[in-house]
């Protein structure tokens, strides 16, 4: 697995694999630009995608997605360690993630790779075009997690 930095347009495959990951692509693509993005490469194939962005003086993992052949193999993992070291050296303390209350395996995964909650912006997703469940639950609220780098 190779993880590199991509400062290119957005390709059909990445888009894919980052509406897995929200659905809103309007969202999407307003984070994009301006963004920090790495990839995970598999050989020559995509197998996973994520993405940085800095508002006002807060670093943020606004998006991070891997390829379904892929999950379980760590690839998110090695994604978000290399996030984590890419915001530190552009000068940040520390990192923010935020996820959807009904996201149980995407908040078990920051949380092992050393986030911790932080607070919950309410309602955030009742505006999306399409409601979301997931695990059985409708997800309204996002979890925003944190970790000190």
């Amino acid at each position: 697995m190779k993880i590199e930095p991509y400062d290119q347009k957005v390709t059909d495959a990445m888009m894919s694999l980052l509406l897995m990951a929200d659905p809103d692509e309007r969202e999407v693509k307003g984070y994009l630009d301006g963004a920090s993005i790495l990839i995970a490469k598999d050989g020559p194939d995509l197998a996973g995608i994520a993405v940085l962005v800095k508002r006002n003086c807060e670093y943020e993992l606004v998006n991070i997605a891997v390829k379904e052949s892929q999950q379980g193999k760590g690839v998110a993992k090695c994604l978000i360690m290399e996030i984590k070291a890419l915001a530190k050296n552009l000068g940040a303390a520390e990192l923010l993630v935020g996820t959807g209350n009904s996201s149980l395996s995407q908040l078990a995964l920051y949380q092992k790779c050393g986030f911790r909650m932080s607070y919950i912006k309410a309602d955030f997703f009742a505006s999306y075009p399409e409601p979301i469940f997931e695990n059985g639950i409708h997800c309204l609220d996002m979890v925003i997690l944190c970790a000190k780098l």
